[in-house]
């Protein structure tokens, strides 16, 4: 008897730096994800330390134990409230306070569903404005998932007023950093027609190609010139 209560007073006060690193919150949720770690897993991260009885997952454990193991009665506790619980001060209970507010934040927010590309003029009209009045060229990249909604765009190079230089490389590494499904390419021609040269053409080759390898589809090259643009995929195909 003597001997489990000598091991439990010595594994309490092991600390968590000393555990193995799947067994540590902060690592094992960089491992394998936030949703592996249990909740007092969770409380722990952001109570950051435990005190000199326990860890900071014992901390946890003791604050969830406290409130019935429920999250949404400890969501309730007021800053005294939470500094009744033996190691938890003004740090540890603004923090708690903080994560739980923001979780109400969230759930109160309005959720904008992006944009769905299903045709060329579609993918000029969200993009024109882009090239309001631009003196020099500019390629812009439309990154979309499966559903052709938008995740993201933006511009990878800038040029003069006859060419810029696209990199087929950081188009394609950007689209498989955020999972597209699917890019738009665009760019504008200054001079106030949007047909495309021999350039435009061996580009648009170039990319359609390289982002096929990584399973990634070119939808379409669009071209803009003021009120008018130049769709590959409506005109020449992609």
């Amino acid at each position: 008897m003597l001997g489990s209560f000598f091991y439990y007073t010595m594994a309490s006060n092991i600390k968590i730096k000393d555990w193995s690193v799947e067994e540590r919150p902060r690592e094992k949720m960089l491992l394998y994800g936030a949703k592996t770690l249990s909740n007092s897993e969770l409380l722990a991260i952001l109570l950051r330390s435990g005190d000199t009885r326990q860890t900071a997952v014992g901390l946890a454990k003791s604050l969830l134990n406290a409130h019935g193991n429920s999250l949404n009665s400890l969501s309730r506790s007021s800053y005294e409230d939470l500094c009744k619980i033996k190691g938890v001060g003004t740090s540890k209970a603004t923090a708690v306070i903080a994560a739980f507010e923001l979780a109400n934040r969230i759930s109160g927010e309005t959720v904008e569903v992006a944009p769905q590309i299903t045709c060329a003029q579609e993918a000029y009209t969200l993009m024109r404005h882009h090239f309001s009045n631009l003196m020099h060229e500019e390629c812009w990249v439309m990154y979309l998932n499966k559903q052709n909604r938008v995740i993201h765009k933006e511009c990878i190079s800038k040029g003069g007023t006859h060419s810029t230089v696209l990199d087929p490389k950081i188009v394609i590494k950007r689209g498989v950093d955020k999972l597209a499904a699917g890019i738009i390419l665009f760019h504008n021609h200054p001079s106030g027609n949007p047909h495309p040269g021999e350039e435009d053409r061996r580009q648009t080759k170039l990319l359609r190609e390289a982002s096929s390898l990584l399973d990634i589809t070119l939808i379409d090259h669009i071209i803009v010139s003021g009120d008018k643009y130049y769709s590959f995929s409506e005109n020449s195909g992609i």
